[in-house]
Order: C-alpha cells, then sequence, then structure tokens
C-alpha cells in the first residue's frame, strides 16, 4: 500500500490524494460507508457500487468475531469473499464497541474481558488477538487496539488511557510484523492517536505513533461528547504533526459540516453511521439542506427527492412517495433513503476533491457548508 499526494490546498490543509490497496485505488479525501457485520444496513453491494460509488467500506472486527468468526471467515477466504465485495476493506479494532459494553466489560493491561451483547459468553481482546483477528477478516486496513475515552474524561484518566493505548499500539505492532496475511495480499495497520481534548496528549500521541513506519494514521476519540470547536481543535493539533505523506484517518465523523471542516484541516478519509442510520429515521441530507421526510409539508411535494441528485434514485423518486412510505412503514423506504444520504456523503468528498484540485476549495467550502447546514 502507498499514498501518492496530488495536491495541498494553498490556502488550508486540505488535500487531494490516492491511497493504492491491493483491492483497488482510493481517491481522497473520501468517505467510508459503514458495513459493521459484513453488510451496509438497507444496501445492496449492486446499489453500494452503481448507486453510491463507495470505493471503500469499513466492518468491525468486534462484530464479525462474534459472528460469523474468524473460522467461517478464513474457510471462506476472507471478508472479501465471504460477502461479495471486490474493492477495498477497513477494519476497526472493535475498541470503540468494546469499551462502550458499560457493565459488562472489565478492563485491565492484558487487554479487555467482556461478556457478548448476543449471548452473554465472556471473550478476551488483547492487542495479539485482535491483529490475528482482522487477518482472519482479511481487511486491506487494520487498525490498532486502543481504548476509546468518552470525551469528557479528566484529565487523570486521559493520561493513564493514552499510556494504555501506546503501550497496546506497541504490542499490535509487534504481531503485526511478526505475522502475514492469510489471502495473499498486503493489509496495513494504522495506529490511533487518542488524549481526549487535553492539546498536549494529542500532540504526545500523534508524536508516538509516528515513530512506527504505517502506511497511515488514524485519530480517535473525538465526536464522542466533547463540543465541536474542541474537535476541530485536536484536529489540527495532530494533523500539524502527522507525516504529510500519510492519509489520516478521521474516525466515526460525522455530519456533512463536519466532514468538511475536517477536510479543511486536512483528513483524508471518514466513516460514520449517520447517513444510514439517519436515513432510515426519514432524515435526508442534500445539497440545500436536511429534510425530515416524515414531516407532512411534504406530502403533496411531487418534486424529486433532490434535482440533479448523487443517485438516479434522486430523479425518480417524489418527496411525497418516500413521505408515503416512511408514514405506511414500507422497508423501501429505509432503502431509498440509506442509498441517497450514502450516494449524497460520496458526492460531497467528491466535490472536495475536485474544488482542492481546481484550487478554489475556500469559496466552494464557503458556500457549500452554510446550504448542507440548513432545515428545509
Amino acid at each position: 500500500m502507498c499514498y501518492t499526494l496530488e495536491c495541498t490546498d494553498p490556502r488550508t490543509a486540505a488535500r487531494a490524494g490516492v491511497l493504492h490497496t491491493a483491492h483497488g485505488d482510493i481517491r481522497t479525501p473520501i468517505f467510508m460507508p459503514v458495513g459493521t457485520v459484513g453488510s451496509v444496513k438497507g444496501v445492496h453491494f449492486r446499489e453500494l457500487r452503481e448507486e453510491v460509488q463507495a470505493q471503500i467500506i469499513l466492518g468491525n472486527t468486534y462484530h464479525l468475531y462474534l459472528r460469523p468468526g474468524t473460522e467461517v471467515l478464513k474457510a471462506a477466504g476472507g471478508l472479501h469473499r465471504f460477502i461479495g465485495w471486490d474493492r477495498p476493506i477497513l477494519t476497526d479494532s472493535g475498541g470503540f464497541q468494546v469499551f462502550s459494553l458499560t457493565g459488562i466489560r472489565k478492563l485491565k493491561e492484558q487487554g479487555c474481558e467482556f461478556r457478548s451483547h448476543i449471548d452473554g459468553s465472556k471473550h478476551l481482546f488483547t492487542p495479539e488477538n485482535v491483529i490475528d483477528t482482522q487477518r482472519a477478516i482479511g481487511a486491506d486496513i487494520m487498525m490498532a487496539f486502543d481504548e476509546c475515552p468518552p470525551g469528557t474524561a479528566d484529565r487523570s484518566y486521559a493520561r493513564k488511557s493514552l499510556d494504555l493505548t501506546h503501550r497496546w499500539l506497541e504490542r499490535c505492532w509487534r504481531q503485526y510484523e511478526g505475522t502475514e496475511s492469510l489471502y495473499g495480499y498486503h493489509q496495513s495497520l494504522f495506529p490511533i492517536v487518542q488524549g481526549c481534548v487535553y492539546p498536549d496528549l494529542r500532540r504526545e500521541s500523534a508524536e508516538f505513533v509516528s515513530r512506527f513506519p504505517a502506511d497511515g494514521y488514524a485519530i480517535g476519540g473525538l465526536a464522542v461528547g466533547e463540543p465541536t470547536e474542541q474537535m476541530y481543535e485536536m484536529i489540527e493539533v495532530v494533523n500539524a504533526v502527522l507525516p504529510a505523506d500519510r492519509p489520516r484517518y478521521l474516525m466515526g465523523v460525522g455530519t456533512p459540516l463536519n466532514l468538511l471542516e475536517a477536510i479543511e484541516r486536512g483528513v483524508d478519509m471518514f466513516d460514520c453511521v449517520m447517513p444510514t442510520r439517519n436515513g432510515r429515521n426519514a432524515m435526508l441530507f442534500t445539497a440545500n439542506g436536511v429534510m425530515n421526510l416524515r414531516n407532512a409539508k411534504w406530502a403533496t411535494d411531487f418534486s424529486p427527492l433532490e434535482a440533479g441528485g448523487a443517485c438516479s434514485l434522486d430523479e425518480v423518486t417524489t418527496r411525497a412517495y418516500l413521505h408515503h412510505l416512511f408514514k405506511a412503514g414500507e422497508l423501501l423506504a429505509l432503502q431509498i433513503a440509506s442509498i441517497h444520504n450514502l450516494a449524497f456523503y460520496l458526492r460531497l468528498v467528491g466535490e472536495a476533491r475536485k474544488h482542492i484540485l481546481a484550487g478554489d476549495f475556500v469559496e466552494w467550502k464557503r458556500e457549500t457548508a452554510e446550504r448542507v447546514s440548513r432545515r428545509l
């Protein structure tokens, strides 16, 4: 895997590049649809390719470890073959999911002991076996095992958590270097920067992870309860330290405005459940603002979902029809809204890339940020 930095905006830190992987090239900035258990909720892979035009999807180590399990994935030849997806895949380490299991997990130096949310069975995640599990999954990009503290954590907890994350990273890296891909292609391991909302801890973490010759780096522990402006500040602190010739992945973020602000600050990769989760709840993101399709005002609006939208469904589906589907409880509503939102997110980052390359990103971002933040 290698990263080609094509352009940096002269007035901001916004970047355009290409990440080359064994399963294809990824043009950045990029948004990754979340396929937690090997599927993006409500969206077939055909639509992901043709309508959404996804270049890479994300899977989750915690969920895939519990089911279908590593033995099934090994027998299938890895997640790509198991699900029929021939483009790149990134896997989260499962750290965020494990640490969110408040009351049914126990954190210690060895790793994290937890009980399955499915059947209550006991399991242990360690830096070593999380790498082994991601080897079995076969993701093009694997994430280091870290602790994701809450955004409101006090400094004492943040300090202890960061030290543990760094010790775990050292163990992850040793396991990564001591093992090989099971399926004959290169897998990358991205370290994760933590440190809550404390600039000195974030800077220290960015410096620490930069010592590892990784193919890219991630920024974790943001959009977890801290004020939005602090999130932007931490991104600036971290990106001032991380190597400029490697991709930077902001984990679990966020709204269209969040993406634009983070791109301006030098982030290359994103993932978030918001497009599909909000879509299933009748919230549509558009170039002119956000629509709640359950609202009565759309009941007789026979205009397209979005004129000149990002996918073909936008032109042939009316707002009135989608409103009707949601009110009737039809599953088709969830599918249409999810496809629309994902296509919008991919178009948004694609447009950002075009304007970075064209040299007018600042003007485009200013005007776009105002429009996408409206409530329609």
